[in-house]
């Protein structure tokens, strides 16, 4: 961990004392340094203990998580990254609000304002969910207080943070994206050796309960086409977090975008089939369901199986999760309050690091308020940040140009359908991501289409 703190301040060396550079480094990463720093922070603590969590819980059809989210995100990728990192540059701007705001040059200063005080709103609750999720970790390995982890975690993102900005984050993120990764394959093989024989560990899983090792939910195939349809949603939503844009916004070269792609999907996919994995494997070794709450999974399991060394190894990946994560949501947040909320005044490089300040010790704040499950929370978080920003961004890509009106109102309608549709208990038919999604697109292509009237009308 002192590591990971002592890598994120060195980044003071590359260090220009620019909002620029402390927002977007410059616009100087390369491709590999970009593509890890980018997979880190997408996998946060939500990984190490909400995911495991849900695998235990649920079986073999939470990998319907890995592959429509990974499907989703590479399409995402595709037809909106090359023209966004673009855009970012030939605008010059620094944040996500200034992004959409400023995508034709119009600058629209309420859709800037309030995206803003989502990115703050959302963001914020999804950083806090980090540091809730190393709180948790540490609670079952030393008895702590939940409140230790959160302080820790907190404590030393402020330390890099401040003191480099994103590049710092970037720096930390692509180092902690190798322990991440390490750490879990090293409890994936020894919980698969300490389960058994590789042909007598299926018949264990399948004797768990009738459901267990089924593909999908037992609801059909209508059911299972919205369930994966709604975690293809999900990984597309990565074009609404401002967290993980700001990682292309900053890559020093569009043409080295499919360079980026590799070393992004590559890891991805790694880690998120080890973390599967290891969540069946828990469900052997920890088989009293219940009695405990499932995301301590990989904290127990740890403790179970490896030597003291190796659970230090585990604890450093899962914090390592959640700092890569926290750190780029607090700078997005950042970013937002000072050249989103106040564009008119732009505020300076310390006032941008005094905002950073602000920021953790609201998510701090947050994160000691209760001990909600970190799957839930991200869901949630993920959900308004992509119901809101996605579609909006999608058809900036393909050169539409809807009004702020019209933004304004896709926006709204996202957000507001994904809440109902939450509220309301349809979550269970299908993530309430896809419904939001389709409701913000569809105001968005009836603006279009009546715009294109319009102008072939004599």
């Amino acid at each position: 961990m002192l590591i990971f703190a002592l890598i994120g301040v060195a980044s003071m060396l590359r260090r220009q004392a620019t909002t620029t550079d402390y927002l977007v480094a410059g616009r100087s990463v390369p491709a590999w340094l970009a593509g890890l720093s980018a997979v880190a922070t997408n996998n946060s603590g939500y990984m190490f203990i909400g995911m495991i969590g849900m695998t235990y819980s649920t079986g073999l059809s939470s990998v319907w998580l890995m592959i429509g989210w990974i499907a989703g995100d590479l399409m995402a990728s595709l037809t909106i990254m090359k023209p966004l990192r673009q855009v970012s540059e030939m605008r010059n701007v620094h944040s996500f609000g200034g992004l959409l705001a400023d995508w034709h040059g119009h600058g629209f200063i309420h859709l800037r304002r309030i995206t803003g005080v989502l990115t703050i709103l959302f963001l914020g609750a999804y950083a806090a969910a980090q540091l809730t999720a190393g709180s948790k970790a540490l609670s079952v390995l030393f008895d702590w207080p939940l409140s230790t982890g959160a302080l820790i975690g907190g404590g030393l993102v402020l330390l890099y943070s401040y003191s480099g900005g994103i590049r710092a984050s970037i720096w930390t993120d692509a180092a902690q994206s190798f322990v991440m990764l390490g750490s879990m394959l090293i409890l994936m093989m020894a919980a698969v050796q300490t389960a058994g024989t590789d042909a007598s560990i299926p018949d264990a899983l399948a004797s768990v309960s009738p459901t267990y090792m089924q593909w999908f939910p037992g609801q059909g195939w209508s059911g299972a086409l919205l369930f994966v349809g709604g975690w293809i949603a999900a990984g597309f939503g990565v074009a609404g977090q401002p967290h993980i844009v700001i990682r292309y916004m900053a890559l020093d070269r569009v043409e080295n975008l499919g360079r980026f792609r590799i070393y992004y999907y590559t890891w991805f996919t790694l880690f998120y089939a080890a973390t599967i994995a290891v969540g069946l494997m828990a469900r052997l070794l920890l088989p009293d369901a219940g009695s405990f709450d499932a995301e301590l999974a990989l904290p127990l399991l740890s403790q179970q199986l490896l030597p003291a060394p190796l659970v230090g190894l585990m604890l450093a990946g899962l914090f390592a999760a959640t700092m890569s994560t926290a750190d780029s949501l607090i700078l997005s947040c950042a970013a937002s309050f000072t050249r989103d909320l106040l564009p008119a005044h732009k505020p300076g490089y310390a006032a941008t690091k005094l905002a950073t300040v602000a920021v953790v010790i609201v998510a701090l704040l947050l994160s000691l308020s209760g001990n909600q499950s970190v799957f839930a929370l991200v869901l949630i978080a993920w959900g308004l940040l992509a119901a809101a920003f996605a579609p909006l961004l999608l058809v900036l890509a393909l050169g539409w140009q809807p009004s702020e009106p019209v933004a304004l109102l896709a926006m709204g309608c996202g957000v507001v359908t994904l809440l109902l549709w939450r509220w309301s208990g349809l979550g269970s038919v299908v993530y309430e991501l896809l419904p939001a999604l389709l409701v913000a697109f569809s105001v968005l292509v009836i603006d279009h289409r009546s715009a294109t009237v319009s102008c072939r009308e004599p």
